[in-house]
């Protein structure tokens, strides 16, 4: 233990693409780096969520928010961390990554401690739970430091992997802390969510500490908001994102309100509150878990086929996910009283669905990012090999942490989508589900148009995106679009 903290932690030369440098020992430092990135992204992801765990240990009649305001308090955090996703993309080129992971990994214990006094003391205003319920959003910041770290340590060929398993590592800190919040409520009762809080408090300070013994930074890693405005003048950059917002935005999105969605049922069915937070936490943390398993398959898959491909059968998967919870809700609108045990289990089975596939594209379309700009670069012919490498690590990095911000606020649209469908007159969520359904249509299209439907292919069968000169040289085997 004393050498790892006597070594200086620091690489000023990294290249992964020297296939005899990676083979001697840079697979090995890349792959410590890979494993305490995600362990401190899966803390990460479980404080940006762990409202949506509180909100289940909260009474209307003792915390005085009905179920419009809890979607809301949901909400609140999901935009909070898309919107610090955009620095933290810069952070590790600013001060390294093993530095930037300890400081946002220690970050953490802020809101958490916040979120214990506040449960503990429930006879607070609505806006201070708002302004606490804030904080928890610099966990979602997170992501886009680590994934922009792990980026710059892997190479071309083997990045779907890397960064599907360093998302999907850091994504399914949503179910496990569902996981924690069932088990408190099982054995204890939904009355003690300080358990919840402590328990991370204990995880955020062992994240911090491995990230100091194990991580390293790279002293040629090169992203900052110039580097986003430039990636931001590619127009594929703009469909990414906006794809991003249909496939991460319904992970985080539908993570943070399955649990509440489920909760609201079971109440209609006659539960006490006791007995629905308990029913809809056993079922909550399945579809989170599900598609933080599926995504790095979506990365492996997208270096294989073709992330283009696998994100268009994602989408068509997805839309026929949403059909069946419009013809649920439609049932259950047109018949009295609470859903029945039918509608129940079509609903569980489609979110169920739309999280697995949510997690595929989440893999895929994060692929096309490294592959867009390594097959832009190669039409740079004023650069030297080494040069092309960094502008594309550059402009990749940038790219995604745009791209996760603006697919995290996706997350609060379908919150608000959410609410605004169980505050109008009909209390159902029949609405929310044809608007999530028309979206994935589009997403559809678009990524037919800009991806799919195009003369000009690459050796991987997939096509070459806008800006990519048709004669360039085809990027690195398995690096397919």
């Amino acid at each position: 233990m004393r050498e790892k903290f006597a070594r200086n932690h620091y690489i000023g030369n990294w290249d992964a693409e020297d296939v005899g440098a990676w083979e001697s020992g840079g697979k090995e430092v890349a792959k410590r780096n890979l494993i305490w990135s995600v362990v401190a992204e899966h803390v990460g992801f479980s404080v940006w969520s762990v409202w949506s765990v509180m909100v289940l240990f909260m009474p209307t009649e003792v915390y005085g928010i009905d179920a419009a305001g809890k979607f809301f308090l949901v909400a609140v955090p999901t935009l909070v961390g898309s919107i610090l996703r955009i620095p933290y993309t810069v952070a590790t080129a600013r001060f390294g990554g093993r530095n930037w992971t300890i400081f946002s990994a220690l970050v953490l214990l802020v809101p958490t401690l916040a979120t214990l006094y506040l449960v503990l003391d429930p006879g607070h205003s609505y806006t201070t739970f708002m302004l606490v319920a804030a904080l928890a959003g610099v966990g979602g910041g997170n992501f886009a430091s680590s994934m922009t770290n792990i980026n710059a340590f892997y190479p071309q060929r083997l990045k779907g992997w890397a960064l599907g398993l360093n998302a999907g590592g850091g994504n399914i800190g949503v179910p496990v802390i569902q996981l924690i919040g069932l088990l408190v409520i099982a054995t204890i009762g939904n009355t003690a969510p300080w358990i919840v809080c402590a328990i991370y408090l204990v995880l955020c300070s062992a994240a911090a500490l491995g990230a100091a013994v194990f991580m390293d930074n790279l002293g040629d890693q090169k992203a900052d908001l110039r580097a986003m405005g430039r990636a931001l003048k590619f127009g594929d950059s703009w469909v990414i994102s906006f794809l991003y917002i249909g496939t991460f935005g319904s992970f985080i999105g539908f993570g943070f309100a399955f649990g509440q969605v489920l909760q609201i049922n079971y109440l209609a069915g006659g539960d006490t509150p006791a007995q629905a937070a308990l029913h809809a936490a056993q079922i909550a943390f399945i579809g989170p878990l599900l598609g933080s398993i599926s995504r790095p398959l979506g990365g492996k898959l997208a270096d294989r086929v073709g992330g283009g491909k696998i994100t268009l059968y994602t989408f068509v998967a997805m839309a026929l996910a949403a059909g069946v919870l419009i013809v649920a809700g439609t049932l259950d609108d047109a018949s009295p009283g609470a859903a029945t045990g039918g509608v129940m289990t079509a609903m569980v089975l489609g979110f169920i669905a739309l999280f697995l596939l949510s997690g595929l594209g989440n893999g895929s379309v994060y692929k096309m990012i490294p592959s867009i700009f390594e097959a832009k670069a190669q039409g740079l012919d004023d650069l030297d090999r080494a040069a092309r490498a960094a502008w594309s690590r550059s402009m990749s990095g940038a790219l995604i942490g745009f791209a996760g911000a603006i697919g995290g606020l996706g997350g609060v649209g379908i919150n608000l989508v959410f609410r605004a469908s169980y505050g109008g007159t009909a209390q159902s969520a029949t609405m929310a589900f044809w608007v999530f359904g028309i979206f994935y249509v589009v997403c559809i299209a678009v990524t037919w148009v800009v991806f799919l439907r195009r003369p000009h292919h690459n050796s991987g069968g997939d096509t070459v995106p806008n800006g990519a000169a048709s004669a360039a040289t085809p990027p690195m085997s398995g690096a397919t679009v």
